[in-house]
This record gives C-alpha cells, structure tokens and sequence, in this order.
C-alpha cells in the first residue's frame, strides 16, 4: 500500500505540472530527460519503463513504441493490478489479475480476456482451476465452493454444461449430465443416508424414466414428475416394510438440501478495463496525437488508430517477402503450366424492370436508406446489454404515397424490420464503414446482381454494383441464431483484429402486403472477393470428404465455380509471420463457433495466380502479350490475415482419391490469397442430428459433414492446419 500511494502522490505532482491536462493536444511527461532518451530508440525496440499516467494509473515493466510489450505491472487508480506478459498494448500469455474485493485470477490471458487455463479465487474464497474462453468457464473445470461443495466436469459460457460431478459438504453427490447449469439428461444422485436416484433429470429435478431406492431398501419405478398427477410410479417394497414412503418425498425432503450453488458474478472483467496511452510530448504536439484511452484487449476509444500496427505488419511483411526471394530456392512454375479457368467478366444477372425480384430490390434498398440514413447519435463501442436483446428491433410501413417517415414509391405497400439496430450501425462503425458509401454500393443508381442459381441451402444471394457487399436471404432459424449470438459475436471483433469471421452489417426483413403476406429475411456481408484481382480459383473447405467432389468436368469448371476439399490439388505456403497469426485466430474463432454451437461452417479461399507465363489454357505465352490490367494486385502488402495476402501454392497429389491431404510435389506458383469463414449461422438443430443419424447408417460418421460442434470444429482446423504451412 506505501508503494501504490507513493505512486498517487506523484502522479498528482505531474498533473500539477499539466495545464488543463485532459482539454490539452498533449500530455506533459514527468521526466523530459527520459522522453529525450527514448527519442533516440529505435522503433520497435523493447526496454524497461516506468510510467505515472495522466489519469493516475501506473505502469512499470517493459515497453515499446509506447505500448507495455513484455513483462509489466499495470495499476489502476479504482486498485484492479495486472501482471504479467503484454503484446502491444494487450494482455497476452501468462498474468495474474487481481480485484481490490480480493478476488484474483491467475492462469493464460488472449486479447484482453482470461482465455485458456487458468485459476480464479472469488472475494469469498471460492476457486475455479480449468479452462476459459472470453472470460468465461469453458472446457474442463473443478470449482470449489466457499460452502464445501465441488463441482469436477465440463463447463459451457459459464455454467456447468455436459459431463460432471457435483459433491454437496453433507456427502450426497451427483454424476451424470448437466445443462445450462442444472442437472439435466441422464443422471445419479446419491443421497447421505444411503438413499439414490437413478434416471432422468430436467432443470435440476427428477422428471421422466428414473428409479428413486431408499435406504431400507425399497423401491419407486416409473416415471416421475414433480406434479402428482403426472406421475406414474410402482413402489416395491423390501421385506419387512415398517416405514410407508410418499414418492414427493424426493422433492420435498431429500432435493431440499442439495441445491446448486449459484455462480459468482464479477463486477468488472480484465477485458473491460481502460489504460491510458502514453505519448512522448515531442511526438504528441501534433493535434492527431490527442491523449485517448485504450482497453487492453488493444481498442481505442473513439477513432481507432491502428495505423502503427498496420504499418508495422506491413513492413515486416516487405522485409519477409524480400529475405525470402534473397535466400529461399525459388521453384519456377515453368515446365509445369497450371490449367486456369475461364474468367467471367461480371458474376450474376442485373436486377432490371420486369425481373421477377425486380420489386423486392425496390423495397430492400428503400428500407436501408431509411435505416441507415436516420438521425442519431454517433454510438458508443461500449454498448449495453439491452442493445442485444432479440426483442430490439423496429417496424416501418412503407405505403406507396409515402408517409411522414418514409418517401412516396412505386412499389406495392411493404413493411420493413430492423434488427438489433443499435448494435449492427455500431458494427458498420467498427468496421470504419461511412454511411454515405454503404447507402450508395446498396441504394445508389445502380441495380443488384442476383446469383444465377441458389446455394444448397435455398437461399438467395445479390451482390452491389461494386462487389463490396453480399445480400442473402436467409431461414427464419437463421435470424434466430445470429440475434442469440449477437453479442458474443460483437465482442469476438471487438477483441480480435485478424478475425476470419464474415463481417455482418445489417439484419432485416421485408413483408409484402397483400393475400401472400409473404416475409423475407436476410441478412448483408461483406464480399470477400472484392478486388482487382481476379480469383482464378475458389476453394469451399470444411475437412470432409463425403459429397466434397465438384460434380463438373474440367471443360465446364469457370473461375466463379466453387471447388470442394476433393477437388483441392494445393497445400497453401503463408508466411512464416503470418502463419503462426493464422493458427492462432484459426483456434480463436473456431473456438468461438464451437462455444455458440455453430457447424456446418467452412473457410472460402481464392487464389490469384500472378505468373503471367500462365494462361487459361495451360500454355505457357507471350509476356509482351499479356494484358496487366488483369493481374493488378490493389494491395502488394498485405496488411490483414485474409486480404491480399502474397503467398505460394504447392502442387499435391493423392495417392487415393477419396484422402484430403495428398503428397507435395515441390512445384510452386506464387499467388495472391483471400479467405475467411463463411456460414457461420447452421445451428446444430434436431434436422442436423437427423441428418447425421440418417447418414450414419450408410456412410463412416466421421467422413459426413453434419457432426456436432465439437467434434466439427475439431476436424476442421486439423483440416485447414495441416493444408496452410510454413513458407520455409
């Protein structure tokens, strides 16, 4: 405590020293001679550091182009500390967060949140030792509770979730299944004095086929239900009865005393703290330089300046690019043509008068000029749980003369819905996409273009005259499952900048009036092909092989045709840098997609091959001859996991048809690299359990794609991590 207030004391004699410290360009430092030393570092280099900030906390540890990266200590004024590793402004590795109410957690921090293992002790001595995903219980666990109980087994967000034991102080225990928290499936319970339930269990309470056996040894069998009239039961007694049992006797007296022990609730998490940024007074005499505050997974408030990472990657990249064609063998693609597809100009059919959706575009690009164009105020990052709820969300009539809202039109009356609104113009925001622009690629002069034929799934799909945004319609269980994840979702980007995710900008849905009352939902994304490039090859990779084979000759296969993981001849060469980011956010997000019971995902890839000595037909051509416009790269840096990034493929070949991976045959191509995670909204629901039940019977379980998540996510990243390698 002497040390923290010595800290408090300085600090107060340096804001002192600042004349109207938080109105000010700038933040006076404490020791000019330190600011004039650190002037002559090279950027990048790493040394210890000691400073007092503007808003009282304290950080002493190693630093680096004015963020903690290394080992530090961080105090903030309300007494939460941190310590332990920082990667650029983040808490990232091994730390311990300690509370001012006692609490603590010690264990793997990612991004800002407690994420991998890890122990926490609540303020009442309680202690959880397991695993953690964004803050929350996950995985394996044993929690020990400050009344004696213990609970050893799975956890889900939180809360007891699949397999488990929960040991209550007076020595009754329960092995078997749990739910959302509560004992729940197929379960034991057995009682202090000898006596047990064995059956089934539904929100904490014996209900369905369960047997209860006393401790004299008699018997109930049947079904059992807290309300009498449900139940149905026959009692066996044991020789020589003397006592007469009551079935509610199990609800009444034995349940009474082993009740569950609520969860602790933590007031603040680690990923929700503030530090303030510290800047040289050289450096921050320009007005760009303001002092801001910085959460630890690495956010600006504000408008957030990612500049210095971005140029710091991009950087890294030119140097890794250049070692690697100093001194890495280059295998030349001559001798060993690639047979590119036949390219098409402009994908889909413009939407035009007399198109039979012709009048659902009107509506669409009505109701989003209407929803993004509406005044408000600029939001706030830190947004409120209620922003959440599936129940936020606003309906607009549309009449054809117009109303005191909306404009007159020609199309038919329609209504039109608003999803979460609060949350998706904050993602748009996040996503640093002017309102102007979105408004004019969605509801400028220019008409969307609708896919010549639907996905697997029914639906729909529209691109802008741009390519910048993907419109698709979307299943009623789809709506369902962004809005229960929305939340968790917002903060997987909010924390993670490399996130492979497809970016969501908007929820809606248009009802025609009339007999057909009809309803369209759908949902916008980004284009991950938005680019000057062109995408010579399109990969859809989910780790299965059942039904992954392009039913399509080679003559037919154009470059807008979607290969499937048997059609893959590649394995994808990254960058050592940017290889190991991709393994790390590969787990992150499916780790994420697993949590929130998501499957049936998979990871889109393009490939733009630059070797001009490559043409449509396999032949080697003229460079004179070829046309440059065709291979622009918008981007020669690189500078986000996903988007533009240089690499190589190198040929495989199967030695089975049917295997994923095959052997490398050491013939490379350079290319240019797109990809992320697409449908990301197939809930594991009972038509992929029935799916999965049905094609058991014919095919290897593990071979189908309908899987739970677990085991889904697992095969996928195994999949996708072993066809990205090193670049040696």
């Amino acid at each position: 405590m002497k040390a923290w207030e010595a800290t408090i004391r300085k600090t107060q004699q340096a804001k002192k020293q600042a004349s109207n410290i938080f109105g000010s360009a700038h933040v006076a430092h404490v020791d000019d001679e330190e600011t004039e030393q650190e002037d002559i570092l090279a950027a990048g280099e790493v040394y210890h550091a000691e400073r007092y900030l503007s808003n009282g906390d304290y950080y002493t540890g190693h630093w680096s182009d004015n963020f903690p990266h290394g080992f530090g200590k961080y105090w903030w004024t309300d007494g939460c500390i941190y310590v332990g590793e920082w990667c650029k402004g983040k808490t990232m590795g091994r730390g311990t967060f300690s509370w001012p109410t006692g609490a603590a957690y010690d264990g793997e921090f990612k991004g800002g949140y407690m994420d991998g293992e890890g122990t926490y002790t609540g303020p009442t001595g309680d202690t959880y030792r397991g695993q953690w995903v964004m803050n929350l219980k996950h995985g394996h666990g044993v929690k020990e509770y400050t009344n004696g109980d213990i609970y050893d087994g799975e956890w889900c967000r939180g809360l007891q979730e699949g397999s488990g034991e929960y040991k209550w102080k007076g020595g009754s225990y329960y092995i078997g299944e749990w739910s959302n928290g509560t004992m729940c499936g197929k379960g034991k319970l057995v009682f202090s004095d000898g006596s047990m339930y064995e059956g089934e269990w539904d929100e904490g309470l014996p209900k369905g086929t369960g047997s209860f056996r006393f401790s004299d040894g008699c018997e109930y069998n049947g079904k059992w239900n807290k309300d009498p009239d449900e139940q149905d039961l026959t009692l066996s007694p044991c020789d020589n009865c003397v006592v007469e049992h009551d079935s509610l006797q199990v609800y009444d007296v034995y349940l009474i005393d082993n009740v569950i022990s609520p969860q602790d609730k933590v007031t603040i998490l680690p990923s929700q703290k503030k530090l303030a940024i510290w800047r040289s007074s050289k450096v921050s005499e320009q007005p760009s330089n303001r002092p801001r505050r910085l959460s630890v997974d690495g956010r600006l408030d504000g408008n957030i300046d990612d500049e210095f990472i971005k140029m710091k990657m991009m950087d890294d990249n030119e140097r890794c690019m250049k070692t690697r064609d100093d001194a890495a063998p280059v295998l030349s693609s001559e001798g060993s043509p690639i047979r590119l597809p036949k390219v098409v100009k402009q994908q889909g059919e413009t939407i035009s008068k007399g198109h039979k959706n012709y009048e659902l575009m009107l509506n669409l690009q009505l109701g989003i000029r209407h929803s993004v164009g509406r005044p408000g105020p600029v939001p706030s990052l830190d947004l409120k749980s209620s922003a959440f709820n599936p129940k936020e969300k606003v309906w607009t009539r549309f009449p054809p003369e117009g109303s005191k809202h909306t404009p007159p039109h020609q199309s038919s009356e329609f209504r039109w819905k608003d999803y979460c609104p609060l949350v998706f113009r904050t993602l748009r925001m996040l996503f640093k996409v002017d309102a102007a622009d979105y408004m004019l690629s969605i509801c400028g002069n220019d008409a969307l273009r609708e896919l010549s034929s639907p996905g697997k799934s029914g639906s729909f799909f529209y691109l802008t005259h741009d390519d910048r945004y993907m419109i698709k319609t979307i299943k009623k269980t789809e709506v369902k499952a962004i809005l229960r994840m929305l939340s968790a979702y917002y903060n997987h980007f909010r924390s993670f900048e490399h996130t492979l995710l497809t970016k969501f900008y908007g929820l809606h849905c248009v009802k025609l009036t009339g007999a057909a009352q009809k309803k369209v939902r759908f949902i916008i994304m980004g284009n991950l092909f938005c680019t000057d490039c062109v995408i010579h090859r399109r990969f859809d990779l989910k780790g299965s092989s059942l039904g992954r084979l392009t039913d399509k000759p080679e003559s037919e296969i154009q470059s807008t045709t979607i290969l499937k993981d048997l059609d893959l001849k590649f394995m994808f060469r990254l960058d050592k840098n940017w290889i190991q980011e991709f393994r790390r956010q590969i787990d992150r997000d499916c780790d994420f997609l697993e949590q929130e019971r998501i499957m049936d995902y998979s990871l889109l890839v393009g490939l733009h091959f630059k070797d001009k000595n490559v043409s449509e037909s396999g032949t080697l051509i003229d460079n004179d001859s070829a046309d440059d416009s065709t291979y622009h790269v918008s981007d020669p840096a690189g500078s986000k996991l996903g988007i533009s990034m240089h690499a190589r493929v190198e040929r495989m070949e199967r030695k089975i048809e049917t295997e994923l991976i095959g052997d490398p045959t050491g013939v490379c191509y350079d290319v240019v690299m797109f990809f992320g995670i697409i449908d990301i909204l197939q809930d594991y629901d009972i038509t992929k359990k029935l799916e999965h039940a049905y094609k058991s019977f014919q095919y290897d379980p593990t071979l189908i794609s309908a899987v739970d998540p677990r085991q889904y996510s697992r095969r996928f990243r195994d999949f996708i991590l072993k066809v990205f390698i090193e670049d040696a």
